[in-house]
C-alpha cells in the first residue's frame, strides 16, 4: 500500500479487525500501470489463472474468502477497479470497455494469456466487456447478481425504483455526500441485503474509509454515469455473436435470483444458473460458504 493512502485510511476511520481483511500469506500486492491508470492488484498461488472483479460499495477485499480457497490450486489475481480502492483515480475511462482494457493490461503484466473470470456487481460489466472483446482469453465467465447494460431486459431493470442511484451523480451530488460516505453506502448495504446485520460493522468501516479517499466517490459516480455508453458498446459487441465460453450466472436468492441467468441467455450460448441461498446482493458477506462452494464446483467441473 502506498504511504499516502495508508495515512489517509488511518485518518478517515478506525482500523477494522486486521484478520478480516488479511489475504493469505501466499498473496503479494503490486501496482500495475496500464491503459492510463494504476491498478492495485493482489496476486497469489500457482496453477490456472482466475481473475476476481469486485463491484460498487466494496473493493477487491470482498474476495478474501474465495481467494483463500482458490489459492490452493490457482493463480489468483484480484484488482481494484480504476478509481476505487487503492487503484488510481483517473479523470476518465469508466466505461467498461476501457476498464476491460485495464484487466487485459494487468494480465499482460503478469504474463497471463488466459483466465477464468469471476465478477460481482459492476465487476460483472467489466468482465462481460472483457469476454466480448477478448473471448480467446477467457476460459469461463462467472457473473454474480447484477445486470449488464444493454443486455436482455436492461430497459426494464432501469425502471426499478431501488436503482435510482444509476442516475445519481455530478458535482452537486458529490458535495452532498462529501464527508457522509458512510451514510450513503449504508443505504446500499442495508437495502440490498437479505439481513443487513451480516454486512459487519468492521466491513462498513473498512469500505467507507476507502470510498472517502480523494476522488473515490467521483469515480464511483462515474462508473454509473458510463452505463449509457456501456449499453451501446455491449449491443455492438453482441451483434458480432454471443459469448462462446461457459457462463455461470449466479443470483442471490433474495436479490437477482434466476434473473441473472435470464439476462445472460440473451448473450451467451452456454449458461448455467446458480442461486446463493439465504442471501441478498452481498453474497460474500451474507453467505460466503455457499458462494465459495458454488464457484469452486463450477471451476472444478470445467
Amino acid at each position: 500500500m502506498r504511504p499516502l493512502l495508508f495515512l489517509l485510511l488511518c485518518l478517515f476511520a478506525p482500523l477494522a479487525a486486521a484478520d478480516e481483511f488479511a489475504f493469505p500469506g501466499a498473496f503479494s500486492s503490486r501496482d500495475i500501470t496500464t491503459n492510463g491508470a494504476t491498478i492495485h492488484v493482489r496476486v497469489g498461488g500457482k496453477g490456472p489463472a482466475v481473475v476476481l472483479l469486485h463491484g460498487y460499495g466494496e473493493t477487491g477485499d470482498m474476495w478474501i474468502p474465495l481467494a483463500k480457497d482458490l489459492v490452493r490450486d490457482h493463480t489468483v489475481v484480484i484488482p481494484d477497479l480504476r478509481g476505487l480502492g487503492l487503484s488510481s483515480k483517473p479523470p476518465a475511462g469508466f466505461d467498461k470497455k476501457t476498464q476491460a482494457g485495464d484487466v487485459a493490461g494487468v494480465m499482460d503484466a503478469l504474463g497471463i494469456s488466459r483466465a477464468d473470470l469471476v465478477a460481482h456487481d459492476i465487476g460483472n460489466m467489466v468482465a462481460f466487456s472483457f469476454a466480448a472483446q477478448f473471448p480467446q482469453r477467457v476460459s469461463t465467465l462467472t457473473l454474480i447478481d447484477a445486470p449488464i447494460p444493454g443486455v436482455g431486459p436492461w430497459e426494464e431493470v432501469l425502471k426499478n425504483p431501488l436503482l435510482w442511484h444509476f442516475r445519481f451523480g455530478g458535482p452537486d451530488m458529490e458535495r452532498l455526500v462529501a464527508g457522509r460516505e458512510r451514510i450513503y453506502l449504508d443505504r446500499f448495504w442495508n437495502e440490498f441485503s437479505a439481513n443487513p446485520a451480516r454486512f459487519s460493522e468492521a466491513s462498513r468501516q473498512h469500505y467507507a474509509a476507502l470510498y472517502a479517499l480523494p476522488g473515490a466517490m467521483h469515480s464511483g459516480f462515474a462508473q454509473f454515469a458510463a452505463f449509457d455508453q456501456d449499453a451501446v458498446d455491449n449491443k455492438a459487441a453482441l451483434e458480432k455473436g454471443q459469448l462462446p465460453m461457459p457462463v455461470f450466472a449466479i443470483g442471490g436468492e433474495k436479490s437477482f435470483g434466476p434473473m441473472m441467468a435470464t439476462v445472460m441467455r440473451f448473450a451467451a450460448t452456454n449458461v448455467k444458473q446458480g442461486i446463493v441461498p439465504d442471501t441478498g446482493h452481498w453474497i460474500m458477506e451474507e453467505n460466503p460458504t455457499a458462494t465459495v462452494a458454488m464457484v469452486r464446483d463450477f471451476l472444478d467441473a470445467q
